[in-house]
């Protein structure tokens, strides 16, 4: 039996309806030519038409940046898309839902804090590119005046002048850093001298998103520098978002928002209280209800149960794509002391 997997870009706010509708059109009509040479016609028309009144009823008043369509006779889904993803068109017998998360586009962006003694700029980074937010210049560096909390202004020495103004400048970098990352919350590289950094991270209240501190003297350098500099630490982009991931958990873990373990999941999936599933990429896990809904046990991959899930994973998948979720993998045994899969709720 057919199944159609139909993963697109979907924008309709960025891009005129016109452009949308005919790309749609285009990939309807590969998609049709496909299914009445690879299927006979009592399968393969039901899921043309099928496909076709999907496409028809698409929401073009969302906000989404992406779309999913699983169609074949027993199923028809479409799932709008926070995060983009590349176009793939897939016709087999079956598909499976991990397909449309590995399919994400992880797009490289990040922030870089650059730190001197007395100046400092704010960038925001991609792969090939970094663009200047925010400058604080030896000119301006020095009217930031006010005393840090729990700091005096009566000094011993020299030496200890100087510490406490470093200090109170850093402060200063900090506030702003947490205003920049209201706008833009994404993963910090700090890049200072070692005594720089260590006056930054003496008292930064930013720390969770900070993934990299980097201990360089080049206070004044361009961006070619800077992206030069930071190339090692982009080559392996989806590291640096398991980093990003887990500083996540923790913080929602801190604020009673994280549960963990198949089950647990499972039961607030099914609430519609998923904002972030995080889940190995090889864990899959056979199970059965428990009497209701909201609740399973889990099961030997060999069962002889009549009715059984599959894989309960990929159900959690679906549960928090379709109530406006998003889902990320990690790597094997990154989550192995939260049962392999976790869910930070909604706020």
């Amino acid at each position: 039996m057919p199944a159609v997997t139909i993963m697109l870009p979907f924008n309709p706010k960025m891009s005129l309806r016109e452009d949308i509708e005919h790309k749609l059109k285009i990939v309807v009509n590969k998609v049709s030519k496909q299914l009445r040479t690879d299927f006979p016609d009592e399968t393969a028309i039901p899921v043309i038409e099928k496909l076709n009144r999907l496409i028809h009823e698409l929401n073009f008043d969302t906000h989404k940046k992406s779309i999913a369509i699983f169609v074949s006779l027993a199923t028809e889904k479409v799932f709008y898309l926070d995060t983009p993803i590349e176009e793939r068109i897939v016709i087999d017998e079956s598909f499976e839902i991990r397909e449309l998360v590995y399919n994400k586009k992880h797009t490289i962006q990040y922030l870089i804090l650059l730190l001197g003694a007395k100046n400092s700029r704010m960038f925001l980074g991609s792969y090939s590119s970094l663009i200047l937010i925010k400058s604080n210049l030896p000119t301006n560096a020095s009217d930031y005046k006010r005393d840090l909390p729990g700091k005096t202004t009566h000094f011993s020495d020299t030496h200890e002048q100087k510490e406490i103004q470093l200090d109170r400048f850093m402060y200063h970098m900090d506030e702003d850093l947490s205003l920049i990352l209201k706008a833009y919350p994404l993963p910090v590289f700090v890049m200072g001298t070692k005594r720089v950094i260590g006056h930054f991270n003496g008292l930064t209240k930013n720390k969770e998103s900070i993934i990299q501190n980097i201990n360089v003297g080049i206070e004044n350098a361009n961006e070619i520098t800077l992206l030069e500099v930071m190339k090692p630490y982009l080559a392996d982009w989806r590291k640096i978002q398991e980093q990003t991931i887990l500083k996540e958990m923790d913080k929602a873990r801190d604020r009673k928002k994280l549960v963990t373990g198949i089950r647990d999941v499972w039961y607030a999936a099914t609430h519609k209280k998923g904002k972030l599933l995080i889940v190995e990429k090889d864990f899959i896990c056979p199970a059965s209800l428990a009497g209701r809904l909201d609740k399973i046990q889990t099961e030997d991959k060999n069962t002889q149960k009549p009715f059984y899930i599959k894989d309960a994973v990929d159900d959690i998948i679906e549960k928090i794509l379709e109530n406006g979720g998003d889902v990320e993998f990690v790597e094997n045994e990154v989550l192995a002391g939260n049962g392999h899969i976790a869910l930070i709720k909604f706020y």
